[in-house]
Parts: C-alpha cells; structure tokens; sequence
C-alpha cells in the first residue's frame, strides 16, 4: 500500500536528519508520522527518543506508553522501558519509573542496566537498603576486577544483609 510506503521511507529520512544532527528536523516528521500511525510501534518508539534527545522528557512520555503498549519488537522494548524508566525518574515520578522498570525486567529479567536505573530509582524513593544491595549484585555479576572478585563470597552475603553485625 501507498501509505506503509510513506511511512518507510519518512522513517528512514527521519533516521538521515538525526545522523545529522538535525535532531528537531526529525521531531517535527516523526511527530506527524506518529499523528498518522498511532498504533505503529516503531514510529511511536522513534518519536520518543527524538524528545528524549532533546531533553523534552515529558513529551516522550505518551510515546514510549504507545510503543510499549503496541508489540514493540524486543530489541527495542527493552531500550523503550529503560527510556520510559529512566525518563519518569528524570521527571521525579519516582513510582512510576520503579514500575515501569520492574515491568520491564519481568520481561527481560537479565537487563543489568535496568537494574542499574532501577537502583537509582530506590534511592530516590529513600529504598536505600535495597538500592546499594542492588548495585552490589550488579557489580560481581559484571565485574572483571580480580581484587573485588576475591571477596565475592563476602560482598553478596552482605548485600542480602547490609545491617548485619558480629558480636
């Protein structure tokens, strides 16, 4: 069809205008292709992003729901919760992103950068105890540091308890 023709070719010059740098360019197709496909998950996907570049983060947000909410294919729904995450965190809706991020690592529970916003996230919800264990995990599942990787053992037993104490 005439149309799915449109939109391809419209994506991939909005696609040209932000290699570009013409990142505002892209905004304002991306918008009316967005406005013209509301269901489209990609468009609504790369529309988000555009605002999110420019710092617009509240506009992104109706957009990442879209994308989110439209089957999304996963490579991008994983880059979509963690924008959609970090962006209410940005916004201080602090719920609303550690929701959003919990929903996304249901999805993809391996996402070590979701759980690294996710940390951020509970931290500025005051879950401090949570957070540091959190990233504590984190850095001896991906650390390739000998010296921190020698005290692994230790380092995920306390990150259960961070309050433990010897007498």
């Amino acid at each position: 069809s005439r149309g799915s023709m449109d939109l391809i070719s419209t994506l991939r010059d909005a696609d040209k205008l932000r290699a570009k740098d013409l990142h505002e360019e892209a905004r304002s197709l991306l918008v009316q292709l967005a406005r013209e496909y509301p269901t489209n998950p990609i468009v609504q996907y790369k529309t988000a992003c555009v605002y999110d570049f420019l710092g617009l983060e509240r506009e992104a947000v109706p957009y990442y729901h879209a994308a989110i909410e439209n089957d999304l294919p996963d490579a991008e729904l994983r880059a979509a919760y963690l924008g959609l995450g970090s962006t209410y965190r940005i916004l201080g809706q602090y719920a609303e992103s550690k929701q959003i991020l919990l929903e996304g690592l249901k999805v993809f529970p391996e996402a070590g950068e979701m759980k690294t916003f996710l940390a951020m996230t509970l931290y500025n919800l005051g879950e401090h105890h949570e957070a540091v264990s959190s990233l504590l995990k984190i850095i001896m599942d991906t650390t390739g540091n000998a010296d921190i990787k020698n005290y692994e053992r230790a380092i995920r037993f306390y990150a259960n308890d961070l309050d433990k104490k010897w007498d």
